[in-house]
């Protein structure tokens, strides 16, 4: 996985509007506010680099699990992708600073839940984290064993 400073040396120093660098794209699928369930978004806002693999990940997850599964398994959970921020518990930049990470489900996911307890552990998410491997996605739950909702670019 890449360290800040690669993602400092690549992409630059983060900025608290991502002006420059951000872009919005459309959703195959709507994804459910995971503090607001009710309310759903068919766009989303990420960096521009992973625009269209963010994009191959939803039309890919749409296309292994149909949206009612999706549904099901609370793979349309979103819980946010740029927030300009630091890591939780640190002073380096999130991946998220950057709009360069995904997080998904995180009420059943948890920052600091194991294979143990993480819904995204389970078998039936399997393909789901491949998906994210596929188009150049690291899940931090399969590579570090906690933030099981998190998925970071790390294609470059």
């Amino acid at each position: 996985m890449k360290t800040t400073s690669q993602y400092i040396l690549k992409y630059g120093v983060p900025t608290p509007n991502g002006t420059g660098y951000l872009t919005t794209i459309e959703l195959p699928f709507p994804l459910r506010i995971a503090w607001d369930k009710k309310t759903s978004v068919k766009k989303l806002t990420c960096h521009k680099a992973i625009a269209e693999p963010l994009k191959a990940v939803f039309a890919d997850l749409l296309k292994a699990y149909g949206y009612e599964k999706i549904k099901e398994l609370g793979i349309d959970l979103f819980g946010g992708c740029f927030n300009f921020r630091q890591m939780r518990g640190g002073s380096n930049y999130s991946v998220h600073a950057w709009g360069l990470a995904i997080d998904l489900d995180p009420e059943r996911n948890q920052l600091k839940e194991t294979s143990k307890t993480a819904r995204f552990a389970r078998p039936e998410y399997k393909q789901m984290i491949d998906i994210f491997y596929k188009n150049g996605f690291v899940s931090l739950g399969r590579e570090k064993n906690y933030d099981w909702m998190h998925f970071q670019w790390d294609n470059f």
